[in-house]
């Protein structure tokens, strides 16, 4: 491999509340803020459809009930053309798969059960996010934004390979949750290792909470690639929650073409020549000896043939048009 450029990516998070009559809007705050993708949550649209939302942004989305949950991942129209799948598991969790500069980058966006909700519900979403997490190979990257609906806290005292110290006050089960995935899945939480004011570290304000239930979560070995992450402030998109942005700067190594080993050829076409043809014929009776060819010793005379061949006439050098 040798040094290639990079490519610098804005990527966030953002429960959206409802995307009924906020799409320009979106658009609109991620032309100003420069970001290239973003991960919605409770979208509340029913369909599996991708649809621009103006001022070159398209929204990828998922949804069964026009009333609860949905997900989506909206994409600066550039890269839209960079997508090779999406996969929509559920209205909880969907994910894309672009192929930027030859790097694969998987997006995840990613709705957990409420507090409130079921057991069951609960581990049937982080069982759909371990399945899409499996199915990505360890070799590509893979970004989630969430709404998990969990406090991890602050401080990660036993849990540093994971997170860093800076999450919002304490850990609950849901919490809790979020953490034994990353750990189960090699995954770190982004926002939480890069020390900000409390204002840039809280995802949700409702009245007197403030707290940090949405997250951007990358592979441990690909943190080095994040450069900072912070919650936006001064935006009235959504009612409660405040979006997450990281910057990530992918590391694109171009590979060297690697040396195709082509079949040498015997120029038989100088055969045409009546020079070479008479040296031909004259070399392959020597090496023939006058012997009369049998039926069954046919493989030794084509043999013989092919060696005068390449002996009298030449051979190709092998190489690609482009390689001499």
């Amino acid at each position: 491999m040798r040094k290639g450029k990079s490519v610098g990516l804005r990527i966030g998070t953002l429960n959206v509340g409802t995307m009924t009559g906020k799409g320009r809007e979106l658009a609109d705050m991620m032309e100003r803020r420069k970001v290239d993708i973003l991960c919605v949550q409770e979208t509340r649209w029913k369909g599996s459809k991708a649809r621009s939302i103006g001022a070159g942004f398209k929204l990828f989305y998922y949804g069964v009930d026009s009333k609860r949950n949905g997900v989506g991942v909206i994409l600066k129209e550039e890269f839209v053309r960079n997508v090779l799948e999406v996969k929509k598991v559920s209205d909880r969790v969907m994910s894309l798969k672009l192929e930027i500069e030859g790097v694969m980058l998987n997006v995840v966006s990613g709705y957990a059960p409420q507090e409130g909700c079921e057991l069951e519900e609960k581990e049937r979403f982080w069982s759909e996010l371990d399945e899409v997490m499996e199915s990505i190979p360890t070799g590509e990257r893979v970004v989630i934004g969430a709404d998990f609906n969990g406090h991890v806290g602050e401080g990660n005292t036993g849990d540093e390979e994971v997170m860093g110290k800076f999450g919002v006050k304490e850990r609950n089960l849901e919490g809790q949750m979020v953490v034994d995935f990353a750990k189960r899945m090699d995954m770190a939480l982004v926002n939480t290792y890069f020390q900000k004011r409390e204002e840039h570290r809280v995802t949700y304000k409702s009245g007197g909470r403030r707290t940090q239930v949405d997250y951007i979560l990358c592979r441990r070995g690909n943190l080095k690639e994040i450069s900072d992450c912070k919650v936006v402030v001064g935006e009235s998109v959504a009612r409660q929650h405040r979006m997450v942005v990281c910057r990530m700067t992918l590391l694109v190594c171009k590979k060297k073409r690697s040396k195709i080993e082509i079949e040498k050829k015997t120029k038989w076409w100088k055969l045409k020549k009546e020079e070479c043809c008479e040296e031909f014929r004259h070399t392959l009776r020597q090496a023939l000896g006058g012997q009369v060819v049998l039926p069954d010793d046919w493989e030794t005379t084509a043999e013989v043939i092919r060696e005068t061949g390449r002996k009298v006439l030449g051979v190709s050098s092998g190489k690609r048009k482009e390689d001499k």
